[in-house]
């Protein structure tokens, strides 16, 4: 029997990391780019505007067409740059001023472009010899976010997939160090505000201390932790009961209020347990002149969540987790990865700072790129001018008899609702009115004790106070709209 033939070579073209694939990824980017453009100019609003039903089966047929998603033979770049157009024409447009759902804003140009050549690269920074470069710069970046924060010198951190792996490894880090009192009987207990991200209480539960590890902590009128029901619930704390952490926000995703940082520093070291801040949307105020002094009391805290994809404008995942004490990454050796003579000659990753990671992507790069283009002061500027923009609409909505502020702008975000008949389920059906419609896009929460209200989230520093007219008079005729309809 003959032996069967060698499977030829493919191009190495086709490979993007070479300096021919490279050198192709330029002209095939420009066609998906002018695709993707040619999508977004078919869009009249920030969503396309039809029902989830619609969209859906739009895109199997669309799937169909083309002979399924993973075809026996394929269909080269044409299937690729008509899918791109398709995409861009059915997803979320984030640069369309009237999207203010989310802490989800539109991405700088300068880490987008940035990170197609990262991802051509595909370094990972686990290990020294898996992206060299990427290693050291991420050490660079992390080490100038811990500065402008005000954290020692022996700060360090680690780039995550978001704000919920950054406040799980947080909280890892915190249960460890008290794992000799847990281990010996004691009842775990983690304190944040009645407002906190639901990742306190998803953590703990990943973690093994249990969700009724949790104790929340009214908040004030301005949604603020109150440190005195704190110090008191700290105070009467059971014998066998062990204070893990006390998680503070500085910007919650629902009202952008800032916990009061001090005060949360200072009971956690009477307690002798651990603070974390929770920053991973106002964080970004350490940028901006005008409103770094809402961190006031962050260079205190043991450990701290950065979101760059927040107030960053990058391309997610760009979250950071930062500690005070480098030490806390406790050191992992894995023999075909980072073994010690390896480390003690100088070639070590970032292994050792990842509990929840192996392969890494290369994310300190496209930050490092922001940083290098705007500066400190131009990101802060962005801030600023969102910051301007809810101040804004802060005012409008206080003057329109037909709705309620409920939250003011601290960072972002203003929260408010329509006055009509029955507000829970006006507001709600106002907001999936808007939806189906696709002309504005506007979040929603439910305050306890006051019901479903709507929120803006300006995180576009193209906006104009216009388009927040626009958002609001929108809110407006969906409420007649819904009126007229009843």
């Amino acid at each position: 029997m003959r032996p069967p033939s060698p499977t030829p070579p493919i191009d190495q073209d086709q490979l993007a990391g070479t300096p021919a694939g490279l050198a192709r990824l330029a002209p095939l980017t420009a066609a998906l780019a002018t695709a993707a453009a040619a999508g977004l100019r078919g869009r009249t609003g920030p969503l396309p505007a039809r029902t989830p039903a619609d969209l859906a089966e739009q895109v199997r047929a669309d799937l169909a067409a083309a002979g399924g998603v993973l075809p026996d033979t394929g269909r080269g770049a044409a299937a690729v740059v008509d899918l791109i157009r398709r995409y861009a024409a059915g997803t979320v447009d984030l640069a369309d001023p009237t999207a203010a759902a989310h802490l989800q804003p539109p991405a700088l140009g300068v880490p987008a472009a940035v990170e197609a050549i990262v991802a051509a690269l595909n370094a990972s920074v686990d290990t020294w010899d898996s992206g060299p470069y990427a290693v050291e710069l991420e050490r660079h970046v992390v080490r100038a976010l811990a500065d402008r924060l005000g954290l020692p010198g022996t700060a360090d951190g680690v780039f995550t997939s978001g704000g919920t792996a950054s406040n799980l490894h947080a909280l890892l880090i915190a249960r460890d160090a008290v794992a000799g009192r847990l281990a010996a009987g004691g009842r775990p207990v983690v304190f944040c505000s009645a407002v906190a991200h639901f990742s306190v209480s998803r953590a703990c539960s990943v973690l093994g201390l249990g969700a009724d590890a949790v104790r929340t902590v009214p908040v004030d009128e301005r949604y603020r932790l109150r440190p005195e029901p704190l110090a008191d619930a700290l105070a009467g704390l059971a014998g066998d009961e062990v204070p893990v952490a006390i998680v503070a926000t500085a910007g919650t995703t629902d009202f952008g209020s800032i916990d009061p940082l001090p005060a949360c520093a200072d009971l956690a070291r009477r307690h002798g347990c651990r603070l974390h801040v929770d920053a991973a949307y106002g964080g970004g105020a350490v940028f901006s002149a005008r409103l770094r002094g809402l961190l006031t009391g962050i260079a205190a805290a043991d450990s701290v969540t950065l979101d760059l994809h927040k107030v960053g404008w990058q391309p997610a995942p760009a979250s950071v987790l930062l500690v005070a004490d480098g030490a806390d990454f406790a050191p992992h050796r894995v023999d075909y990865l980072n073994p010690a003579d390896d480390g003690a000659a100088g070639y070590d990753g970032l292994l050792d700072r990842s509990a929840l990671a192996t392969t890494r992507r290369a994310d300190a790069v496209k930050v490092a790129a922001t940083f290098l283009a705007l500066g400190a002061d131009g990101l802060g500027a962005l801030l600023d001018r969102c910051h301007h923009l809810a101040r804004y609409a802060q005012r409008r909505i206080e003057a329109e008899p037909r709705l309620e502020l409920a939250a003011g702008a601290t960072l972002t975000t203003v929260v408010f609702r329509h006055r009509g008949a029955d507000p829970d389920a006006l507001n709600g059906r106002l907001r999936r009115r808007l939806l189906r419609s696709g002309v504005a896009l506007v979040g929603r929460t439910t305050i306890a004790g006051r019901g479903v209200h709507l929120k803006l989230t300006l995180l576009n520093p193209a906006a104009r106070t216009e388009d927040v007219d626009e958002l609001v008079d929108a809110v407006l005729a969906a409420g007649d709209e819904d009126r007229e309809a009843a």
